[in-house]
């Protein structure tokens, strides 16, 4: 059993923050890279996996809500669901939370495929992966999706207004 997904820390180094004085843009994708990472290695998916059997993970599309600033030195944690999966895909969600104060900072829906490195396309799990990967994503499929999960990028007008 793989439940519950563990989460993943970090602390936000100086080299992260930018010109305003907060995590910077392109640093929320590689802290949620890394609790993908973690996620991944849970599931034996992670790099002990892909030197094993020379197949990995690649990620199709990324959607990132930035909710709350987040400073230099500030320790984060990450909250980890896999909304769904199929032979071949998951659909993961990261909530990360400050540590201390416990507030939302951002959110991370992913979507990812198992690939064969030999071929560079999409290949299925193998059983073993898929069972748990199955066991998994029905965990969750009680709880409802969080709200920032599927939405769309866009200027949003009132009824009228061009």
């Amino acid at each position: 059993m793989t439940l519950p997904i563990p989460g993943h820390r970090l602390r936000i180094p100086a080299e992260w923050i930018d010109y305003n004085g907060h995590l910077n843009v392109g640093y929320y994708a590689v802290a949620f890279d890394k609790a993908t990472d973690a996620l991944l290695d849970h599931l034996d998916l992670g790099l002990a996996y892909r030197q094993r059997s020379n197949h990995s993970i690649f990620i199709l599309e990324s959607h990132v809500t930035y909710l709350h600033e987040v400073a230099e030195n500030e320790m984060v944690r990450f909250a980890t669901r896999l909304l769904d999966a199929d032979g071949k895909r998951l659909h993961l969600f990261h909530a990360m939370h400050h540590e201390q104060d416990g507030w939302l900072a951002a959110t991370a829906e992913l979507l990812a495929v198992h690939v064969s490195l030999n071929e560079r396309r999409s290949a299925p799990f193998p059983a073993p992966h898929l069972d748990v990967i199955g066991e998994l994503a029905a965990a969750d499929t009680a709880r409802p999706w969080p709200e920032q999960c599927g939405r769309v990028i866009g200027i949003r007008r009132p009824a009228g207004i061009a």
